[in-house]
C-alpha cells in the first residue's frame, strides 16, 4: 500500500552529496575527538551514565576480554565494572520514529551507547558484544569520526582494550615522535606551553624588559563649523564683528523708533477722547433744550451709534458694488452664449441649403 504519495522535485543522484575535506584536517578532528573522550566532564554532558566508572579512559586487559565469547559472558563483565548503566539508559531510550521512516525499515530509535575499541581481529569479542543494544564496535586503524563524535557532540565513552590503547601511540604518534601509519604526521599540539597570557604580561620577567607608560597628553584642535560658531568666523572674516555692531546698533534705532511711534497713538487717542468731551460740553452750552439734561454717558452714546451708522453705510455700498460687477459679468457670459447659439445655428442653415441643393440636382 502507498503512503502519502511521491516526493515533490525528488532529491538528484549528481547532487553533492559530500564535501572534500583535507587529510590533514580530517587526522586533527579525530585527534581532538579522541582527546575529548578521555575528559569526564564531556563523557558526562553528552548523557553518558559513568558515575560508577573507576577510571576515564576505561581500560581493559587483553586477557580478561579476550575469553570472552557469548553475549552472557559480555553482559556480565560489563555488570561486573558498572559499565551496564549506560547500556540500560540505551533500553529506556528506544522508541519510535517520527515521519514517514518507520515504513522505510527504520522504525524504532535510541540513544548511543559505548564504544568498544580492538585490536586483535582473530579473537571472537565483536561477535560476543554486537548483539547489546547501543555498543558500537571499531578496529583501532579505523576509528571513525561519526564513532567518535556522533551528530558532532565530542566525548563518547569508549571501552579501550590494552593493546588497542598501546597501539595509539604508532598509529597517530606522540609530540616528539612521528606516525609509523601516516607518514610525516604527529599528534597537533598548541604553540603555546602556557595559555594564561595575563599571567605571563604581568609577571616580573615580562615587566622588567619594558619601556615605562607615555604620560605625555596630545592635544588636538577642535574644527569648528564658521556658520554656527562665531568666533571662528571673526577668525576667518574681523569684518564679521563690526557687521554685527551693526545690527546690533539698527536694531536698537528701529525699536526706539517703534517705542516713540507707540507713545504718539496712544496720545492721538486721549486727545480725541479729550475732544470728544469739550464738543459735547460746547454743545450742551449752546442748546438750552430739555434734552440738555441728559447726561454725558447717553450723548456719548449716541456719538457712537451715529459712527456705526457711518461705517454700515459704507458696508452697503461695497455690497452694491460687487453685486453690480457680479451681475455685468453675468450679463457678459449671456450675451457670449447667445451669439454662438446663434452662430451655430447659421452654420446649420448654410449646410441644410447645400444638401437641398445638391438633392435637386
Amino acid at each position: 500500500m502507498c503512503r502519502k504519495g511521491r516526493m515533490f522535485a525528488p532529491t538528484k543522484t549528481w547532487r553533492k552529496w559530500h564535501r572534500k575535506i583535507s587529510k590533514g584536517q580530517r587526522r586533527f578532528a579525530t585527534c581532538s575527538a579522541l582527546a575529548a573522550t578521555s575528559v569526564p566532564s564531556l563523557v558526562l554532558a553528552r548523557g553518558h551514565r559513568i558515575e560508577q566508572v573507576p577510571e576515564i579512559p576505561f581500560v581493559v586487559s587483553t586477557e580478561d576480554i579476550n575469553g570472552i565469547t557469548k553475549t552472557k559472558e559480555a553482559v556480565a563483565f560489563l555488570k561486573s565494572f558498572s559499565l551496564y548503566e549506560d547500556i540500560e539508559r540505551v533500553k529506556q531510550s528506544r522508541k519510535l520514529r517520527k515521519g514517514s521512516g518507520k515504513t522505510r525499515n527504520r522504525r524504532h530509535v535510541e540513544r548511543k551507547g559505548p564504544l568498544l575499541v580492538y585490536l586483535n581481529e582473530d579473537n571472537k569479542v565483536p561477535f560476543a558484544f554486537r548483539n547489546i543494544p547501543g555498543i558500537d564496535l571499531c578496529h583501532v586503524s579505523r576509528l571513525n569520526l561519526l564513532q567518535l563524535a556522533p551528530g558532532g557532540h565530542l566525548g563518547r565513552f569508549i571501552i579501550w582494550v590494552e593493546d588497542a590503547f598501546n597501539a595509539l601511540d604508532s598509529i597517530y604518534g606522540t609530540f616528539t615522535t612521528f606516525s609509523t601509519h601516516k607518514k610525516g604526521f604527529s599528534l597537533p599540539h598548541s604553540i603555546m606551553t602556557n595559555t594564561d597570557l595575563a599571567r605571563i604580561i604581568n609577571s616580573d620577567d615580562v615587566q622588567s624588559q619594558l619601556r615605562p607608560q607615555k604620560t605625555q597628553i596630545k592635544f588636538t584642535t577642535r574644527k569648528k563649523n564658521p556658520l554656527r560658531n562665531f568666533g571662528a568666523l571673526v577668525k576667518l572674516n574681523p569684518y564679521a564683528l563690526t557687521q554685527k555692531r551693526r545690527a546690533i546698533l539698527q536694531s536698537e534705532k528701529s525699536s526706539e523708533k517703534r517705542r516713540k511711534q507707540y507713545e504718539k497713538n496712544e496720545q492721538a487717542k486721549n486727545s480725541w477722547t479729550i475732544y470728544l468731551v469739550l464738543w459735547l460740553s460746547y454743545q450742551k452750552k449752546s442748546k438750552k433744550k430739555k434734552k440738555s439734561s441728559t447726561n454725558l454717558s447717553t450723548k456719548i452714546s449716541l456719538f457712537m451709534k451715529n459712527l456705526k451708522k457711518k461705517s454700515l453705510k459704507k458696508n452697503q455700498r461695497r455690497v452694491k458694488e460687487k453685486v453690480r460687477k457680479e451681475k455685468k459679468v453675468k450679463e457678459k457670459k449671456v450675451k457670449e452664449r447667445v451669439k454662438k447659439r446663434k452662430k451655430r445655428v447659421k452654420k446649420r442653415k448654410k449646410r441644410g441649403k447645400k444638401e437641398r441643393k445638391i438633392d435637386k440636382r
